[in-house]
Order: structure tokens, then C-alpha cells, then sequence
């Protein structure tokens, strides 16, 4: 099925410019021709079927926009090639059209109320290690996965991973020291929360302790982790459930102990920290706690 920026709808020529065409005016050859290229042009500008995977997409990461910048360097990927050419703004306006025409009125207020808080958020909480806002492969990766990244062959992949369960995969992923920054950060965004009193948003209805990371402005640094280091792995070994082409993430810390959250379902009932994106049925922990040695942390792919 492809989705085309516009239904066909004739031009507004009338109707004290409410796009309606006032009936009498329908036979008048200038509406007929108006009409004929408007539907030329809906047909040249429907979405391709599938990605063009050759394509580089544009970064939309410095725009403040309805929707995440990632969809929409994903969504350049099936642009019509009479699109592919035209400037970023223009491909900015003619895929916003096609994202809102197809998201419910309801959904979108609800984004933005939430583009709404987080930007509250973000303009009075001082970050506390800024470096980790940024992506720093080298100091944020273990060796071993940014080879296998750079590889970027099932082989390089399969030669650093474990699969204790058919499509279950373990991997050594995060430098120890990335890992405790992050914990450094989620701790004095937390006594920030506590500080000034400010309700914030937990990361599921299931745990009353813990923050969803995009929230304080991460979710540019987490776009780049699932683009560049996620993506090509789930590409690989998740391609039947959109591995290829992952668009969205929802990154989040979540506390547990004996005074926090206590149910870890298949997890270490400890004092632990689990931070998660999920994509597309695809979840991505990385799950340490006291008990375990952090230069061994590791990333989970599970195929559910």
C-alpha cells in the first residue's frame, strides 16, 4: 500500500476558500485541468513500497519538529525520486503533511503535550555530564562491538555474541565507565526532580521509580545509538520484524530495590538499573546491578 501527500481533493477555486469547489464551476476547463494535474502530481509523489536503501537521508536533528528527527531520515528512505532532489525543507513540509494526515487528532495533541514537557524539562534541568548527550563511539563502546560494528557482517557480529535461547542474543556493548556516567546522570536528573518538586513521567504504568531518558535530552544521543549501532545488527538478525528500517526508540532507567520496584520478571532481584529501548517488538536491555561486574555488561536482543 503506498500513501500518497495528498488525497486528489480538487484545488481550493472557491467556496470563500474553504477548498470546497461550488458545483456549477466543476465543467469550467481551467478546474478540469487544474484537477487532471493535481492528480498527476498525487501519483508522482506516492511513497515507494519499499526503501531505497542506496539513499543517504538528510539529518533533521538540528529542527525542532512535530516528530522525531529519526522518522524522518527514516521516511526520507521512500521518498519518490522526484523528492529525493528538492531542498530539506521542502521534504520537511511534504512529509509532515503525510504524517499528520495519518495520525489521529487525539495522538497528536498528545504529542504534543508531551514535546511540551520535555521541553520544560530540558530548559531548566543543568545536565551533570554532558558528554554522554553527544554520540562518542570510542568512549561509550567496547572494542570488540565497535569492530563487529564497522565489519558490519552477520559473521562479525555472530563472532561476539551468545545466543543462549534461538534468537536470543548476549553481547558485550558498553564501556564500564559510559555506564556509570549514565547512572551518575539518571541520579542527579532524579534529585533535580526531587529538588524543585516536579512530576515527572515514569517510564510504565508498571514502576513508580525510574525516567525515561529522551525525557531530559538524551533522545538525540539515543536516535544516533539505534541508527548507527542497533540498527545494523537488528537488520541482520530481525529483518522479518522491521529490523532494517527501526524508526523510534523508547529509552528508559528503571530503579529497582527493597524501598523502589521490586518485580524484575526474568531479571536479578537486586538492586539493579535496567535501561531499554524497544522498537518495533524488538527490546534492547542492558541490565547491571551491585552483584555484577560492569565491565561486563551486556545488551540483550530478544525477538519477541
Amino acid at each position: 500500500m503506498s500513501l500518497g501527500a495528498g488525497s486528489g481533493d480538487l484545488p481550493a477555486t472557491g467556496g470563500g476558500g474553504n477548498g470546497a469547489v461550488p458545483v456549477g464551476e466543476l465543467s469550467r476547463p481551467s478546474v478540469v485541468a487544474a484537477a487532471t494535474a493535481a492528480v498527476a502530481m498525487t501519483s508522482q509523489q506516492r511513497l515507494r513500497l519499499n526503501p531505497n536503501k542506496d539513499h543517504k537521508p538528510d539529518s533533521y536533528d538540528d529542527l525542532q519538529l512535530d516528530f522525531s528527527p529519526a522518522i524522518f531520515s527514516s521516511l526520507e528512505r521512500y521518498l519518490p525520486p522526484s523528492m529525493l532532489g528538492v531542498s530539506r525543507d521542502d521534504k520537511v513540509k511534504f512529509m509532515r503533511e503525510i504524517l499528520l494526515k495519518y495520525l489521529p487528532h487525539g495522538e497528536r495533541n498528545r504529542a504534543q503535550r508531551h514535546r511540551e514537557y520535555r521541553q520544560k524539562i530540558i530548559s531548566n534541568y543543568q545536565p551533570l555530564h554532558r558528554d554522554i548527550y553527544s554520540m562518542h563511539p570510542s568512549a561509550f563502546f567496547v572494542p570488540t562491538f565497535l569492530k563487529a560494528i564497522n565489519d558490519n557482517t552477520e559473521e562479525s557480529f555472530r563472532n561476539i555474541m551468545s545466543e543462549p535461547s534461538p534468537g536470543v542474543f548476549t553481547f558485550e556493548m558498553f564501556q564500564p565507565q559510559f555506564c556509570k556516567l549514565l547512572l551518575s546522570e539518571v541520579e542527579h536528573f532524579e534529585e533535580w526532580v526531587n529538588e524543585v518538586r516536579f512530576r515527572i513521567m515514569r517510564p510504565n504504568t508498571m514502576n513508580k521509580y525510574g525516567a525515561v531518558l529522551d525525557d531530559f535530552g538524551l533522545e538525540t544521543m539515543l536516535d544516533k545509538l539505534m541508527e548507527g549501532f542497533v540498527r545494523p545488527i537488528s537488520k541482520v538478525f530481525f529483518p522479518e520484524v522491521g529490523g532494517s528500517t527501526l524508526d523510534s526508540h523508547h529509552g528508559f532507567v528503571v530503579e529497582y530495590g527493597k524501598d523502589r520496584d521490586v518485580d524484575l520478571g526474568e531479571y536479578c532481584l537486586s538492586n539493579s538499573f535496567d535501561t531499554a529501548t524497544l522498537e518495533n517488538n524488538v527490546v534492547h536491555p542492558c541490565t547491571f546491578c551491585d552483584f555484577h561486574d560492569l565491565s561486563n555488561v551486556q545488551i540483550l536482543v530478544e525477538d519477541r
